[in-house]
């Protein structure tokens, strides 16, 4: 055993970790990627792409305390699917396609089996997105994590012309506002549910409470998120959409009101949906106000769309062809004089 090794860094665990996962980060290789995992760098040809005057979107974002109940739970082979999908679908709200991803590991100790199966979730979520895994960094930090402690981090980058970019001019006073199904709690509000379920009340993540259907808790609460890059890219190129929201932090009262601008204002009825178990079940043991649910949770929206009027038919015929369904929550009117920007009935 070396010096580094006695200081708690074993490169030797590196070395066998990149084995591990390079063909999952392989499988994720699309048109454009140039370099293979151990450069030093990841590198993208977007003349690849044939983009006529590209605009560049990148966003970066990681998993929150989600990653506690992985670590509760010793499973780590969809956290990655997480990751992913909360950076590509930041960029999809731009109306770019997203087209390579780096991610970041940082752990207390390096097992590089654990270490495999984050990454093979990474690699599964850039499948999905269409994405390229090109690179990222696992960063054994003995002295900052404990042993089984671990951090997710990733950064991803896309592109749209830009004739197609969405901003907050576009939607229109009279659009039709459609919401995509989330699969759960995607990946925002764990502090509010760890406080619900293990601080407040005793809860096991084995459990089976009725209101969950089926589900075990910890279950429920690690059904990663859902990524909509297959069934919107071809709406926004085919110039369908208005605006896009995706639903992260702050709920559909934060984040619906980011994709227009400040002379409207978004009605929903909050019936317009079903209700997932998930938010039935911590509203209740919580003893929830309405009001805090939609400000912290999705509420079983991911994504909400900003369509003008004569197009919303198209738009739900076609991402029912493409397997997502949709919801007409309401609509973009004036915004009257100090009132807020979204109000929800």
């Amino acid at each position: 055993m070396n010096r580094y090794q006695e200081a708690g860094v074993d490169v030797n665990a590196g070395y066998e970790l990149v084995h591990r996962i390079k063909d999952a980060v392989k499988s994720t290789d699309r048109p454009g990627v140039m370099s293979g995992i151990g450069s030093f760098g990841g590198m993208f040809d977007l003349g690849e792409l044939k983009v006529k005057h590209p605009i560049l979107v990148s966003g970066t974002d990681g998993v929150g305390t989600k990653l506690l109940i992985a670590q509760k739970m010793n499973k780590h082979d969809t956290i990655g699917i997480d990751v992913v999908a909360m950076c590509v679908n930041d960029v999809l709200a731009q109306g770019a396609e997203p087209l390579f991803f780096l991610d970041y590991i940082a752990t207390g100790h390096n097992e590089p089996a654990k270490m495999a199966d984050i990454v093979s979730g990474v690699a599964a979520g850039c499948r999905d997105a269409h994405t390229a895994l090109v690179g990222g960094e696992t960063a054994e930090m003995p002295d900052m994590y404990a042993k089984e402690e671990y951090d997710l981090a990733g950064t991803v980058t896309g592109v749209v012309e830009k004739d197609q970019l969405l901003t907050a001019d576009l939607p229109q006073e009279g659009d039709v506002l459609l919401g995509l199904p989330s699969s759960g709690l995607h990946s925002n509000g764990f502090s509010l549910v760890r406080q619900i379920l293990f601080k407040d009340h005793d809860v096991q993540l084995n459990d089976k409470p009725e209101l969950l259907q089926g589900q075990t808790v910890g279950e429920a609460l690690l059904t990663p998120t859902r990524i909509y890059v297959r069934q919107l890219l071809p709406l926004i190129r085919a110039g369908l959409l208005h605006g896009i929201s995706h639903i992260t932090g702050g709920g559909l009262i934060e984040n619906v009101p980011r994709m227009f601008n400040d002379e409207l204002q978004a009605v929903i009825d909050h019936t317009a949906w079903p209700t997932l178990p998930i938010f039935d079940y911590l509203k209740e043991l919580g003893q929830l106000p309405i009001a805090d649910c939609f400000q912290t949770f999705n509420m079983g929206i991911g994504i909400v769309l900003a369509v003008a009027p004569a197009q919303a038919a198209t738009v739900q015929k076609r991402l029912q062809g493409a397997g997502m369904a949709s919801y007409q929550l309401g609509q973009l009117q004036s915004r009257p004089a100090d009132e807020e920007k979204i109000v929800i009935k």
